[in-house]
């Protein structure tokens, strides 16, 4: 088990430390952000113009920061949790991401839907959880495809393209020493 666990943490296409984490987790939250924000603002004022993309440019921000903060502080730590509890220390790297996506997904589509919400409407009102029942599990599905087959494998190319760097600035210091 212990040799396994090694090998996850040395896997190339996942974070090795904090620094790198920080980046994944920033690319993930930075592009999952652009996609949901830019199309829930879309689907609310019914197309695409000036005052979408003012909109767009005006929430992007907010709503990034907030899941670079609910990401690692909450929903992260459970998602882990729940990876640990549905998987064994023999299950494959796919599988052990597959469980991350599908519960990082769940928790921040649930969180994120909520607080988009409550910004997209200046508060929360008597709307608010309605509003949310009817568009949560719309955003969780197309959430779930795009992390799984876009925004994550995204990540994971930027961190073997990093652990490349590393690898390459590593060979090149011992040749010199």
């Amino acid at each position: 088990m212990e040799g396994r666990k090694k090998n996850m943490e040395q896997e190339a296409r996942l974070p090795r430390n904090g620094k790198e984490g920080a980046i994944y987790g920033g690319i993930i939250c930075f592009l999952t952000a652009t996609f949901m924000s830019t199309l829930s603002i879309i689907l609310a004022v019914g197309e695409f113009n000036g005052e979408a993309a003012l909109m767009i440019v005006k929430i992007l921000p907010i709503m990034w920061i907030i899941a670079m903060i609910i990401e690692p502080l909450l929903v992260g730590r459970i998602a882990e949790k729940m990876v640990a509890k549905f998987t064994a220390p023999t299950d494959s790297f796919n599988a052990k991401i597959l469980f991350r996506i599908i519960f990082t997904v769940f928790g921040m589509s649930f969180f994120m839907t909520l607080i988009g919400g409550i910004i997209g409407n200046g508060g929360f009102s008597s709307h608010t959880i309605s509003d949310w029942l009817a568009t949560w599990p719309r955003n969780f599905l197309i959430v779930l495809l795009a992390e799984t087959l876009i925004i994550q494998p995204i990540a994971r190319f930027v961190m073997v393209k990093m652990h490349a760097s590393q690898a390459k600035k590593e060979f090149a210091n011992a040749a010199i020493k």
